[in-house]
């Protein structure tokens, strides 16, 4: 089965098997599986995973006790063998094992380039999420081991394999309904929390904050950083850019079969949350040129969004219609006032009660993720890429990573994808790597 077929199926809830609800192409997996990370989006991720194939969950790592408990406990619940999973604080403890088929990386963005990196070497197909990194050295580095290794890597940019968006994609933008592309749109106008901000503290007695800190730059811990908030924080991530741009951007490249961008120029900043703990920007644009079609990025933490039933999205402009998208629905307008055309996400409770009453899953994205594991595991089968191989999450990582730097050095970027450089500039090419803090050590693309 080719991967487009085998994507409509899963799309279409066609493959499940009457034995345990599992995909029928995959009921004779049994792989291995490990999880570092064991937050919010890990657990997501890992409980999709034990929804369509039957794995073995068998390690789980974090550096917060509480969490790995939790995270060990629901595993134990929702696997069929009800067993717990070994745990670990110290992910190379869990992948010098060699036992692992599959690893899902689930750490904040400042942890993802050397798990993953590790797990591949050990032998281990890795789910990991994204950004794939927080410079753009690093996302080459995992590049560069995925490809060595000659392991598959599936990126978290789920949109790929939601259901509504894969049908807006063929029924829609290649049908031809759009007519030119001739401007995408992609925009978050989420709010940030109130304040006053937490002071800082000493971190609790359950979590390590130096193995959590790790390579990046030692702070003081708040509990605005752990768990989740620590989005807000550049030292970890890249902002709203590099946590909901992303996404977008690269439901823009996958729709439209865009490349990296020639050039990236962007400009914001802390505009209305000044005094704050915060320091991503809460207002920022940013222009990815990709040559006869350009994407611009918008978001502001505050005031409303000019759309409510789309307050994060992209928008496809054409010269026969426009496409509105999000992890919700999808609207097609046609010009000249034709029928518009709206879908829905479908929730599949009925296939799976549990996502009903499971903490923090984002429920809309459930299928989405479930989607995303089993076209993980079509790749894995046949030893092929998947949907969102490494290099797409590379590629659109880095133009993201480049908004950033363009915002704060002032001026744009031309960006040389096969050369992996900004053209003519050495200040801009310093930033390409984020300095590690010791005992750290930065991977290097040319030695992994």
């Amino acid at each position: 089965m080719n991967r487009r077929k085998f994507i409509q199926l899963g799309a279409a809830g066609l493959a499940l098997s009457a034995l345990g609800g599992y995909a029928a192409e995959f009921a004779d997996q049994k792989k291995r599986v490990g999880l570092i990370g064991c937050g919010w989006y890990g657990k997501s991720d890992l409980l999709r995973l034990i929804q369509v194939a039957p794995v073995e969950v068998v390690s789980l790592c974090d550096v917060d006790k509480q969490m790995l408990a939790g995270a060990a406990d629901i595993v134990a619940s929702r696997q069929a063998s009800r067993k717990k999973p070994r745990t670990y604080h110290d992910y190379r403890e869990m992948l010098r094992e060699k036992d692992l088929d599959i690893v899902i990386v689930g750490t904040p963005d400042h942890w993802h380039a050397l798990p993953m990196i590790a797990a591949v070497e050990a032998g281990a197909d890795v789910y990991v999420q994204k950004p794939i990194s927080v410079d753009v050295l690093e996302g080459q580095a995992m590049l560069a081991a995925a490809r060595k290794h000659k392991r598959v890597v599936q990126v978290g940019t789920q949109r790929r394999s939601t259901p509504h968006l894969i049908e807006a994609r063929d029924d829609i933008v290649r049908a031809g309904k759009l007519g030119k592309v001739g401007l995408v749109e992609v925009y978050s106008y989420y709010g940030m929390g109130g304040g006053p901000d937490p002071e800082d503290s000493a971190p609790p007695d359950y979590l390590d904050w130096e193995m959590w800190t790790g390579p990046a730059p030692m702070r003081p811990y708040n509990r605005m950083k752990h768990p989740r908030g620590w989005r807000s924080f550049m030292e970890y991530g890249n902002g709203n850019v590099g946590d909901l741009c992303i996404h977008m951007l690269d439901t823009a490249r996958w729709m439209l079969d865009l490349g990296a961008p020639k050039a990236v120029s962007s400009s914001g900043g802390i505009v209305m949350s000044q005094g704050r703990k915060a320091n991503i920007s809460d207002t920022q644009t940013a222009i990815f040129d990709f040559g006869d079609l350009q994407a611009v990025w918008q978001h502001r933490r505050w005031g409303q969004s000019p759309d409510p039933r789309y307050p994060w999205g992209v928008t496809f402009w054409g010269d026969k219609g426009n496409l509105k998208a999000s992890i919700n629905s999808y609207t097609f307008t046609p010009a000249g006032g034709g029928q518009p055309i709206h879908r829905e996400v479908t929730l599949e409770f009925d296939k799976y009660p549990e996502d009903r009453d499971e903490k923090e899953l984002e429920k809309p994205v459930a299928p989405a993720i479930r989607g995303h594991m089993k076209d993980f595991l079509a790749a894995i089968a046949n030893r092929g890429k998947p949907v969102a191989d490494i290099e797409q999450g590379y590629i659109s990582t880095t133009a993201c990573i480049l908004a950033n730097m363009s915002m704060k050095l002032g001026r744009s970027l031309a960006w040389d994808a096969k050369a992996g450089r900004i053209t003519g500039d050495d200040e801009a090419n310093r930033l390409l790597k984020r300095p590690y803090r010791t005992p750290w050590k930065h991977p290097d693309p040319a030695k992994v």
